[in-house]
């Protein structure tokens, strides 16, 4: 089994009876996401629909990434909603990883509600040709 297949998400999904969750944001959904192994490094893909880039929260500690985000977004006076088709809610998505990442390298950008993550990895992971004699 790869180190690839030890990044699982967590179950943080707010449930618990007040609305909140493990790192205090109300109500948090898990994004949709996508996770490709390259030599160099993870790719994660995950999209935050209706998060500006002030709203992103990537951290990276001991064997776990932590990616959050907040909605903005304020009803304006006098409006009624007759069907929403998301919740009014943020989104928080926990990736483990067995310290199989080099935290301090970690680049994140946001376009178009669209957070693209790299992970690098562990330069004692990453694949090495050795020359024979």
């Amino acid at each position: 089994m790869s180190l690839f297949n030890h990044l699982i998400p967590s179950l943080n999904r707010g449930t618990a009876d007040d609305g909140s969750c493990e790192s205090g944001v109300a109500r948090a959904l898990k994004p949709f996401y996508d996770v490709q192994d390259t030599p160099e490094a993870y790719q994660v893909t995950v999209r935050l629909p209706g998060v500006a880039k002030d709203g992103v929260e990537v951290v990276a500690e001991n064997d776990e990434v932590r990616i959050t985000g907040r909605r903005t977004w304020t009803q304006p006076a006098g409006w009624t909603a007759l069907h929403r088709e998301t919740p009014d809610a943020g989104y928080e998505l926990v990736l483990t990883h067995e310290n199989a990442i080099d935290a301090g390298k970690i680049g994140a950008e946001l376009r178009d509600g669209v957070l693209r993550v790299t992970l690098p990895k562990q330069e004692a992971l990453k694949p090495r040709k050795i020359a024979v004699a």
